[in-house]
């Protein structure tokens, strides 16, 4: 007898498992019995002193890696967000046998999309300031305003918890490039994996354009949902709706019918 599905979440550049926040367990509810895993990419979290990989397919065997050392088998279901979609995607392509499903959050690939839409052109200034000169608070409050429609601005106690997880977990300088370099380099397969795919985007995202998630879909003839007041951290800023719609798309019965959501449209 299989056992209850289990949903592995993969987070962007320089996050860690701590900044889901309350998501896994908001999708722990809409998907009762599920699993959730949260691992951490090498150079992130409790792995900050590892060297990140240059490449994305280096990403995937290493999720596998740690998954196995866990003693947690495949089918896997994939949640994925940004850099993590590019390692989703290559995960599905490469092993579809360990594959159940992918849901892919305001990613962004080429061959889909071209460089100033994967990462948007107006803050290549102050990314590259905040690399090469910002101190840990002034680059945390930029990422979490490019990030968050919701909390961009004046979250204070959000901004002092990503602080903490910076001053314990620091990503070094050199991480965060490799990490760059990693997703800048990353050139998505031409068909889609065979599993079912749900592509995700907030209208709102200020770092990476949520038509590449709109171009992705269509290219691949998969299932699409846009948020049209969600930033591009689309699991803090609109969690419940995400995890109501990914229970929605696999037919699982909702446990709260409670006013939901619905700034919704189809990726046309």
């Amino acid at each position: 007898m299989s056992g209850p599905p289990t949903w592995v979440l993969l987070r962007g550049l320089m996050r860690e498992q701590r900044h889901w926040g309350r998501f896994p367990a908001t999708l722990a509810h809409a998907l009762p019995g599920a699993r959730i895993v949260t691992p951490d990419l090498p150079g992130n979290g409790t792995r900050h002193l590892q060297t990140s990989a240059t490449r994305v397919a280096d990403m995937v065997e290493d999720c596998r890696r740690q998954l196995l050392e866990r003693g947690i088998p495949a089918p896997y279901h994939l949640l994925a967000l940004s850099l993590g979609g590019m390692v989703a995607v290559e995960w599905a392509s490469r092993y579809p046998q360990e594959i159940a499903r992918c849901v892919l959050i305001n990613t962004s690939m080429r061959p889909y999309s071209p460089f100033y839409r994967r990462l948007r052109w107006q803050n290549y200034g102050a990314l590259l300031r905040q690399l090469l000169l910002g101190d840990p608070r002034s680059q945390e409050a930029l990422i979490l305003r490019l990030t968050s429609r919701r909390h961009g601005q004046g979250n204070g106690a959000l901004l002092a918890d990503w602080m903490r997880y910076q001053q314990q977990y620091p990503v070094s300088r050199r991480n965060a490039l490799r990490q760059l370099l990693s997703a800048a380099r990353y050139r998505a397969p031409a068909s889609r994996p065979a599993m079912p795919v749900l592509v995700m985007a907030g209208a709102q995202d200020r770092l990476v354009d949520h038509r590449c998630s709109q171009r992705l879909a269509r290219a691949w003839q998969a299932d699409c949902l846009i948020h049209g007041d969600g930033g591009h951290d689309l699991p803090l800023d609109e969690g419940s709706w995400v995890a109501q719609s990914v229970a929605r798309w696999i037919g699982v019965a909702m446990t709260d019918h409670g006013e939901q959501n619905t700034i919704q449209s189809t990726c046309g």
